[in-house]
């Protein structure tokens, strides 16, 4: 299986300049954090997104999500003046669901195991381009730019903590990291309560969570399962696994506005909660916020 080179990383960051915030590494917790809360579309998913889209050009596009990506895909197919149809869970947060809205997409939603099958129906019915969540080289290149600006930034790191979910923002980055330093220690983290990543990789195979499942946790952005493609990237470049608690997870969202000053979504704080766990290697470390789309009244709750 072809993967995800350290080329096609940097021919992303090009790519993706225009639109891309160059997002800083603060400094809090004993530990540097990479804000990706920070981008237009408040999480990460617009590297990916944008880099998709520049590099198909495609006439329309359509994509399954629980958020964040059908808001950055909704925002790039903007900036080429394309169509966009998303397609999104039932329970999807209703912050993500307008941001959508507002980008100009088209927003259908369905029961959590029917978002697959009806994009791929709506992708055949009106001739759009799918452009999967994580499940996509273009996709896997655009997310791994951020681990070219975390070695860029804080070249004697040690330890890089990423939420893990689908496996595209960890694929990325830890094909960065590891092609500039092989001896860093790349870490994934996710959920207890949607732990299948930390399973597949366990059994050598992509191992399936039922969204019965996943949608226990209450870090709405890290339900999806691997596919083929990311466990491939996973098996060969990330050290490891770590599982946070839901109660972990909110703890480190409340840290993360009191110390430093960072609003996370849930998914956004696990890689945090990790941290704080103590459950990870000491050494300089670098945390991933993947996103700050946050239910306002959520986040008044863990503050």
């Amino acid at each position: 299986m072809d993967l995800v080179t350290i080329d096609d990383i940097r021919a992303a960051a090009s790519r993706i300049a225009p639109v891309a915030v160059r997002t800083p590494l603060v400094p809090a917790l004993d530990a540097w954090f990479k804000p990706e809360s920070l981008q237009r579309v408040g999480s990460f998913k617009i590297r990916g997104a944008y880099n998709a889209v520049a590099s198909l050009k495609p006439s329309g596009v359509v994509t399954h999500s629980s958020g964040n990506h059908g808001q950055a895909l909704a925002y790039a197919a903007a900036q080429f003046g394309i169509p966009c149809v998303v397609v999104v869970p039932e329970g999807t947060p209703q912050v993500k669901a307008d941001a959508i809205r507002g980008h100009g997409a088209t927003l259908v939603v369905v029961p959590p195991a029917e978002r697959l099958v009806a994009a791929e129906r709506l992708s055949a019915e009106r001739g759009l381009t799918m452009v999967p969540p994580y499940d996509h080289h273009a996709v896997i290149a655009g997310q791994g730019t951020i681990g070219l600006e975390i070695m860029a930034d804080l070249p004697d790191v040690e330890v890089v903590l990423v939420p893990v979910s689908g496996g595209g923002l960890a694929s990325g980055i830890a094909t960065a990291v590891k092609a500039l330093n092989p001896e860093v220690t790349v870490l994934g983290v996710e959920p207890e309560l949607a732990a299948d990543a930390a399973e597949s990789l366990a059994a050598g195979r992509v191992v399936t969570w039922e969204p019965s499942l996943t949608f226990r946790t209450i870090a709405d952005g890290l339900r999806a399962n691997l596919s083929e493609l990311t466990l491939a990237h996973l098996r060969r470049h990330l050290d490891g696994i770590v599982t946070v608690s839901e109660a972990e997870i909110r703890s480190a969202m409340g840290s993360l506005a009191r110390s430093a000053r960072l609003v996370a979504e849930p998914s956004g704080a696990t890689a945090a909660a990790a941290l704080l766990s103590g459950r990870v290697p000491s050494g300089r470390t670098a945390v991933v916020v993947s996103g700050g789309n946050v239910d306002p009244a959520l986040l008044r709750e863990v503050i």
